[in-house]
């Protein structure tokens, strides 16, 4: 599997919503309600997504032509970090959080934050990320972990 990491362009919109549909239905579904999930959706779609892109730095994993992951920086924060369910556990994530934290880096930000899902919370923690606090929007629950890249290595 050749996975390449790159900036997202904004014809990707409809590929990385669906990646972000799929991976809130199949994969953060066993951690969250229907009507958590519902909401999350909503802010998910083509012209969300498009706009994100506009606002954000966003980066895609590709698998020959297919996007099959994405994340975005905004600032010092981790945003929207998903992987499609099928190849999930394959290091995508990984390879992902590594153009971010170099990114970062670039740009002199001296720690992340990420404002994680139940389901994500272990991916993050392998990664070097630290829980700081819970927040919480209506029964959603988030967990808030940060890292420091002052002595991480690149």
């Amino acid at each position: 599997m050749e996975c390449t990491i790159r900036p997202a362009r904004e014809d990707d919109a409809g590929e990385i919503s669906e990646v972000i549909l799929r991976a809130l239905r199949e994969t953060n579904a066993k951690d969250y309600t229907d009507e958590i999930i519902a909401r999350l959706e909503r802010s998910f779609s083509p012209d969300a997504v498009r706009e994100l892109i506009g606002r954000r730095t966003v980066f895609v994993a590709t698998i020959g032509h297919r996007v099959v992951g994405t994340a975005s920086l905004d600032g010092s924060v981790v945003r929207t970090v998903f992987v499609a369910p099928d190849v999930q556990a394959q290091g995508i994530g990984k390879l992902l959080m590594a153009e971010i934290e170099h990114t970062a880096r670039e740009q002199n930000t001296a720690s992340l934050t990420v404002p994680s899902s139940v389901t994500a919370e272990t991916f993050y923690a392998r990664l070097g990320f630290t829980a700081v606090r819970d927040s919480y929007h209506g029964d959603e629950r988030t967990i808030i972990m940060e890292r420091s890249l002052d002595n991480a290595s690149p």
